[in-house]
């Protein structure tokens, strides 16, 4: 079946000397994966490896077998360029970030528009803003709701997070309760829209106490999910 779709790049890996493993996920048909034969050494193609850097945003034209193998795409194009996400040094970082999130959280070969939505609408927003030092936990944040285990916040008042429950309570029933400054803030980023959560004031340790809080959530409530490797240089850059 060939279809018309935008996708989002996750993740590309090399396959022998010239072709590329790339994982998208599309607006129509969820989360698929494509072999690029010959890429990386034609440089005539129509399609160039040039156009599968993490995270950007295409419009392409593929082949569905749907049998659950390698599908293949016919044409691609950037949908909408980016201006710094792949120049700036932080953004970059942020990049390589996130994609290896979503690269571990993003699984089901479902269509799922309202995900697919949230993620091309932020990165466009990462592209043309400079206050993102709070990006990568209001991203982490927000995205919850779209993988199902968003925290429970009919008790928000109470003072520790429970993190295998997903919920406040004000007592120590397991290991992964915390309480403290952490939960303190992290509360503020429940209670507050994405653009207001930039402006959410925490000192180096802070901001790294609650990425690790947050990584630990995902590990518990996602089969599989692996802590990012670039998890330690983007405590170095937001330090």
């Amino acid at each position: 079946m060939i279809v018309h779709t935008s996708a989002i790049v996750i993740h590309s890996l090399r396959y022998g000397e010239s072709d590329l493993i790339v994982s998208l996920l599309t607006k129509t048909s969820g989360l698929r994966s494509y072999l690029l034969k010959g890429i990386l050494k034609s440089k005539r193609g129509k399609i160039r490896s040039s156009l599968f850097q993490p995270l950007t945003l295409l419009e392409i034209e593929a082949n569905h077998k749907n049998k659950g193998t390698l599908e293949r795409i016919k044409e691609a194009k950037v949908l909408i360029p980016y201006q710094s996400l792949h120049t700036d040094f932080v953004k970059s970082s942020l990049v390589f970030f996130l994609s290896e999130v979503l690269k571990n959280t993003i699984q089901e070969e479902e269509t799922n528009e309202e995900l697919f939505h949230y993620l091309e609408t932020t990165f466009l927003w990462l592209d043309t803003h400079n206050n993102i030092s709070n990006f990568h936990i209001a991203f982490l944040i927000k995205l919850t709701q779209y993988l199902g285990f968003y925290p429970d916040v009919s008790d928000i008042s109470l003072s520790i997070f429970n993190m295998q429950e997903g919920c406040f309570q004000d007592d120590t029933s397991n290991i992964y309760c915390i309480e403290g400054s952490s939960v303190l803030v992290f509360k503020e980023f429940l209670g507050t829209t994405f653009e207001e959560s930039m402006n959410i004031k925490m000192s180096r340790t802070l901001r790294n106490d609650i990425l690790t809080m947050l990584l630990v959530y995902f590990e518990l409530h996602l089969h599989g999910f692996k802590k990012p490797k670039s998890f330690s240089i983007l405590n170095e850059i937001f330090s």
